[in-house]
């Protein structure tokens, strides 16, 4: 049974009754409420002015039918079957209602894509100041620390000392070395920080490159299970089980200069996660593979190639050349014997 639940649409619509709501067009108060609800969900994410309101009885069929239009014609909707001629025959036959359907389906679904990929700042009312993008990180540090909130006249100098003097406080509550030596303990001029910034950056695409890299032969693998006889007809769940656990997997890399401040000198320490304490104990490291048969592949034990021409050899004295030279020889004691029988007669 095909149902139509799309993100965050409160109601779920099936296809019998999607498809008479497209037949009853800009008259059907389930069309008009799917329409306005792509339309509002474009508004957030294009910043747009208009919107469309859903119908509450048929009186507001006229007006749902401008305010699409007006809409459209806002977004450069480019099918001239919806966005011109008459309101009246835009929206109430079933080809222009599929049309628009798919128009704005397909421009919301592109839009979220973009959002996702390039996300914008948030925005404020007019007449307040533009919320910092740091705001978070230091709402958080005043959670953590048990700090109150800081009046609006504070300035930065005498917030980041109360931050110092509650850590310090902190810190003489627990031993010495239980945060560790920091790992960066000389200080660094304003030009060796955007010179770190300049590094930072290039490490941080030369790692997405690999990213992409590792992420292209994991789907590869995966979608090479689908070839096995084994797996035939169980496409589908194997797409949801991977699904979820792929689509966490990103390729940008969240390491900012923060983390060179933060990071301590066990950081340098590194064990390999398949020994010792560090070995990560799940339930594939329990299998053992079997008797596999040799590939060979050891180049000493290959013979060696055969020579391609043999070796010269000097030639024998008084001895008789091929066969060609054989006829040769026969051909002239034959041609000088005929000579002189002529002379002779």
């Amino acid at each position: 049974k095909s149902v139509f639940r799309y993100d965050r649409y409160e109601d779920a619509v099936d296809e019998t009754v999607l498809s008479k709501a497209v037949e009853g067009g800009s008259q059907s108060q389930v069309f008009t409420k799917l329409c306005a609800w792509i339309t509002v969900e474009l508004k957030g994410l294009c910043n747009l002015e208009e919107c469309v309101h859903p119908t509450q009885s048929e009186e507001d069929t006229e007006g749902f039918e401008m305010e699409m239009s007006s809409f459209l014609n806002e977004f450069g909707c480019p099918h001239a079957g919806v966005s011109s001629g008459d309101f009246a025959q835009r929206f109430r036959t079933r080809e222009n209602c599929l049309l628009l359907l798919d128009y704005l389906l397909t421009e919301l679904q592109a839009a979220q894509m973009t959002h996702a990929n390039h996300p914008r700042p948030p925005t404020t009312p007019t007449g307040q100041a533009p919320v910092s993008p740091h705001t978070g990180e230091l709402k958080a540090i005043c959670i953590t620390l048990g700090m109150s909130r800081p009046p609006p006249t504070i300035t930065t100098f005498q917030f980041f000392t109360g931050v110092e003097k509650k850590l310090r406080e902190f810190l003489s509550k627990v031993p010495q070395d239980h945060i560790g030596r920091p790992l960066m303990k000389r200080a660094m001029a304003p030009g060796q920080w955007a010179q770190l910034e300049i590094i930072n950056r290039k490490l941080a695409e030369e790692y997405r490159i690999r990213r992409e890299m590792l992420l292209k032969r994991l789907d590869v693998t995966i979608q090479s299970f689908n070839w096995s006889d084994r797996t035939k007809g169980k496409e589908d769940a194997v797409a949801q089980a991977f699904r979820p656990k792929r689509q966490v997997l990103s390729t940008q890399t969240n390491v900012i200069l923060a983390d060179l401040l933060s990071a301590r000198e066990d950081i340098a320490r590194i064990q390999k996660t398949s020994f010792g304490a560090t070995r990560h104990n799940c339930a594939i490291n329990k299998v053992l593979m079997g008797r596999v048969p040799d590939r060979g592949g050891r180049a000493w034990e290959r013979a060696p190639p055969p020579k391609e021409m043999p070796a010269f050899r000097k030639r024998e004295e008084g001895g008789r050349g091929g066969f060609g030279g054989g006829r040769g020889g026969h051909r002239k004691v034959a041609g000088v014997a005929l000579v002189e029988a002529v002379v002779g007669t």
